[in-house]
């Protein structure tokens, strides 16, 4: 059996790091900075910043904390700080390490969507371009867009409206966009910077919001058209005015300052945090996009902590952004008198002092204006962020509570199907092998129908030769149920296993006829498309007929598939281990010791086939085996010094 090895913390070096830690706390500085919390092993797994380290790493280890700060802490052996001049530094510096380090408690901004961008290129001549990526390339990006559907549709409309450049790489010829009347085919002909640059005015106005003044002047030259009886182009311009109407018409205004600004809002509970943004340009809300995560810090500082992280990499930046108040600022009553500031400094009635310092700090770093709104229409818009927000939350504890639910009532029929009663603990093994190479097997276990995976195992078959899947699941039994019996561990309700009657009928004489035990074993079949199809369980097996349908038999499906994936992956690895351990042992001068050590000096073998006849010197490896080497790895004759 192979389990993972992890190094194991004995309680002397807990005591000695918690002493040490008691010592640093006495020496930090009264400065702002970053700080970096370290486990036993020395990873990082909390960053955090501050306006006064010693007072804010401090609480960590005084008071009280909620049961999500108290799990970070438990785990903390050491930490270090970094001191910086100003809390914009401070800002700046946490965003980058969270970053670096992709600190475990640390909210991280990794599986949020990024939205579709129109750009005008910075080229001698410009074209249009969809890109969700934005660089400070000198290019002119215009969104973000709900989807990348609308945005393929704006940019459809202005390439019927503004011939610009279409080909990524100039072609040798016109092309049928320059048919279509769609590009002025600089490819060929002679177009003029001025002409470029107007077409670009015209497009930067439309995304702009002047939607409306083109239109105007799309409906003066139909009207000429018309005039002129020139009734083919005056039905293209009314196509065009049409094609405006129905593209903005789908967009939902909701203020009349036609201004682009982000709107935050966000809500906590269970030690959990969701995030609503709602994304509006020139006035127009074109997107909402909400995030949930756990959370282990304060909760404003790691709501800021997020939204760092949405600016870090994005130039393309709205003119505002709106937050939330803190939650003891969102508090107070509003006619809580403002502190006396200089007179060039302007601060919202009733916002408090670290709320200024926050908002000033954002400001510092993105050049925008940022608000927290204390009354009034942009207050309510930051409200209906955080009802969002706090809806999103209420709707995930909804559905975990509706399939908690669920999944419960499934283990508790399958139960009743198989004769069982509850069903604590399902056992489920997989066997896996190609062509009778490098046999492995592995067990998963799933507790009231969800998956723990800290009990899952691997096994390397090792008694069976070639692809024998009976006498696999005899010997993996066996090694299981003989660890469980000497080591006392729990024993499962249900033992899975992948296969029919042979493979339970091999389980079941392993466990009654060899080890005494009477667990029950049952096995589920796949069908020609290697999906599970039936759930057969007896001696001898016959068929549990469960409608594919019903939630017992997702439940199975799910096993199923869980222990397949686990199963395939641990075999993956062992081949390709396999496979580098005889690419080298097939070369003559090359012994356990000597491959151990050439794959720790290189790291892999790609590394190996890529060094020189001089690389394998400080291994004491010659010229001649060195050489040996690379023509075996290389598969052609190694050059020599």
């Amino acid at each position: 059996m192979s389990d993972s090895v992890e190094f194991v913390e004995d309680a002397g070096s807990r005591e000695r790091s918690l002493e040490l830690i008691k010592h640093k706390l006495s020496l930090l500085p009264d400065k702002p900075g970053c700080y970096l919390m370290k486990n036993h092993q020395g990873t990082i797994i909390y960053v955090g910043k501050a306006k006064v380290l010693k007072n804010r790493v401090r609480s960590y280890f005084t008071g009280s904390h909620s049961a999500k700060t108290q799990k970070l802490v438990s785990e903390i052996r050491d930490f270090e700080y970094i001191i910086t001049s100003s809390n914009v530094e401070a800002l700046i510096l946490e965003c980058n390490l969270i970053k670096q380090h992709h600190p475990r408690y640390n909210v991280l901004l990794k599986d949020d969507k990024t939205f579709p961008y129109i750009k005008i290129t910075h080229e001698a001549q410009p074209r249009l371009e969809v890109t969700r990526r934005v660089y400070k390339d000198k290019g002119k990006y215009f969104g973000p867009y709900p989807n990348a559907f609308a945005a393929q549709q704006t940019k459809k409309l202005l390439d019927r409206l503004y011939p610009l450049r279409k080909c990524k790489t100039m072609p040798d010829k016109v092309c049928l966009y320059y048919h279509m009347g769609q590009c002025l085919a600089p490819c060929a002909l002679d177009v003029s910077a001025e002409t470029n640059e107007r077409m670009v005015q015209e497009i930067t106005r439309f995304l702009n919001g002047g939607h409306e003044a083109i239109k105007e002047d799309l409906t003066v030259k139909m009207l000429a058209a018309s005039e002129e009886l020139n009734f083919e182009r005056a039905k293209e311009l009314r196509d065009h005015i049409l094609s405006i109407d129905a593209l903005m018409e789908k967009q939902k205004i909701t203020t009349s300052d036609a201004l682009d600004r982000d709107v935050f809002g966000y809500a906590v509970d269970k030690g959990w945090m969701a995030v609503h943004i709602q994304y509006m340009r020139k006035g127009k809300l074109i997107e909402r996009h909400v995030s949930l995560f756990p959370y282990y810090g304060d909760e404003y500082n790691d709501f800021i902590t997020y939204v760092t992280q949405v600016y870090s990499d994005n130039p393309a930046l709205p003119k505002e952004i709106f937050l939330p108040q803190m939650p003891a600022a969102a508090d107070a009553p509003a006619s809580e008198p403002a502190q006396p500031v200089d007179a060039e400094t302007v601060v919202p009635r009733g916002e408090a002092t670290e709320e200024r310092e926050i908002r000033e700090a954002l400001e510092d770093w993105l050049k925008v204006k940022v608000h927290i709104p204390q009354r009034g229409l942009k207050k309510q818009m930051v409200d209906m962020a955080k009802d969002n927000a706090r809806n999103a939350l209420e709707e995930k504890f909804l559905l975990l509570e509706r399939d908690q639910s669920r999944t419960s009532k499934a283990v508790e029929n399958l139960g009743e199907w198989l004769g069982l009663g509850k069903v604590h603990r399902i056992e489920a093994f997989d066997n896996s092998n190609i062509q009778g190479t490098n046999p492995v097997s592995a067990m998963v276990v799933f507790v009231d129908g969800r998956p723990d995976k800290k009990e899952y195992r691997k096994f390397k078959v090792k008694t069976v030769v070639g692809p024998d899947d009976y006498e696999t699941m005899r010997e993996v039994i066996r090694r299981r149920y003989e660890r469980v019996l000497k080591e006392n561990l729990t024993m499962p309700d249900l033992i899975v296993v992948d296969g029919g009657k042979g493979q339970i009928s091999a389980a079941v004489d392993v466990l009654e006829n060899e080890l005494g035990l009477y667990i029950p074993v049952c096995g589920l079949v796949k069908d020609d498309k290697h999906k599970t199809a039936q759930l057969m369980m007896g001696d001898p097996a016959e068929i549990v007929p469960l409608k594919r349908d019903s939630q017992e038999f997702y439940l199975l499906q799910r096993i199923q598939d869980e222990v397949h994936r686990f199963a395939i992956t641990f075999h993956r690895e062992t081949r390709a281990k396999s496979m580098v351990v005889s690419q080298l042992d097939a070369i003559p001068g090359i012994g356990e010791k000597r491959r151990k050590a050439l794959l720790k000096h290189f790291g892999s073998v790609r590394k190996m086939k890529e060094a020189e006849v001089a690389d394998f010197k400080p291994l004491g490896i010659g010229e001649k085996l060195a050489g040996e080497i690379l023509k075996a790895l290389q598969g052609e004759a190694a050059p020599h010094e």
